[in-house]
C-alpha cells in the first residue's frame, strides 16, 4: 500500500493498492517514534564514479545514436551495482528512506536522449536496484525496516509558463501529456517495488499536480483490478 508524498508540499495518502509487501504500519509508526532520515544527492555520488561516456552506454547502448553521458538513470540499466552501492552507503550511514535513481525517468525528460520508450523499463530497474539494497541491508540487520521511495521528478518542461518571451500563451507541454508520462512512470515504479511514491523537486504546481493525478489514476485502476 504504497504511501504517496511530495517534495516542498508534503504529504500523504493511503491507497487500497495492494504490493508484495505491506510497509506502511511500520512506516507510520516510526514516524510517530523518531525523525525519520531520507538520503542524500545520487547525483553527486554518480560523480565520484568519474565515468565515461562509454561507461554510461555499457554494452547494450554501445551504438546509441546520442551522447549518454550525463543520463544518471540510465545507470540503472548499464552500471545497476554502481547505483546499488550508492543506495546501501545510504542505508549504512542511517537513512531510512533512499529514493529511486528515476528523477528524469519520464517519456518528457528522456526525450533529450531519444531513449522514450525505455521510460517504464527504467523506472522498474531503478526501483528493483533500490529494493534490492534495501532488502540487503535489512537482511543483515535483524529488526531494521528501509524505504524505498520511488522518486518522480519534474521532467524539463513546465506546464505553467511559456519558454517564449515572444509569446506568453505558448506552452511547451499539457497537463495531458504530463499526465500520461507520470502514469507510466508511476506504473513502472510500482511494478518495481516501491513503498512510497515521492513527486520530487517541485518547482511547477501544475506539473506536481499532474503527477498527483497520474498517481491517483493509477491508484483506482490497480484497485479496481483487485476487487
Amino acid at each position: 500500500m504504497p504511501t504517496v508524498g511530495t517534495h516542498g508540499n508534503h504529504g500523504t495518502r493511503r491507497s487500497d493498492v495492494s504490493t508484495e509487501l505491506d510497509r506502511t504500519p511500520e512506516l507510520e509508526r516510526l514516524l510517530r517514534e523518531r525523525i525519520v532520515i531520507l538520503d542524500g544527492a545520487m547525483g553527486t555520488m554518480i560523480q565520484t564514479y568519474k565515468l565515461d561516456e562509454a561507461a554510461f552506454r555499457g554494452e547494450r547502448f554501445k551504438d546509441w545514436p546520442r551522447d549518454l553521458k550525463g543520463n544518471n538513470d540510465l545507470l540503472n540499466l548499464t552500471q545497476p551495482q554502481i547505483i546499488q552501492t550508492i543506495h546501501r552507503q545510504y542505508l549504512e550511514a542511517g537513512a531510512d528512506i533512499i529514493e529511486t535513481n528515476t528523477f528524469n525517468s519520464t517519456t518528457i525528460s528522456l526525450a533529450d536522449y531519444q531513449l522514450e520508450p525505455f521510460a517504464r523499463e527504467l523506472n522498474v530497474a531503478g526501483a528493483r536496484q533500490a529494493r534490492g539494497a534495501a532488502d540487503a541491508v535489512m537482511a543483515a540487520q535483524r529488526g531494521r525496516v528501509c524505504f524505498v521511495a520511488g522518486a518522480l521528478g519534474p521532467t524539463s518542461k513546465t506546464a505553467s509558463l511559456s519558454p517564449d518571451v515572444h509569446n506568453a500563451a505558448f506552452r511547451a507541454i499539457t497537463f495531458d501529456q504530463l499526465t500520461e508520462a507520470y502514469y507510466e512512470q508511476t506504473r513502472g515504479l510500482l511494478e518495481g517495488g516501491v513503498d512510497i511514491l515521492l513527486v520530487e523537486t517541485v518547482f511547477d504546481s501544475l506539473n506536481s499536480k499532474a503527477a498527483l493525478f497520474a498517481i491517483n489514476k493509477c491508484f483506482d485502476e490497480l484497485a479496481a483490478a483487485c476487487r
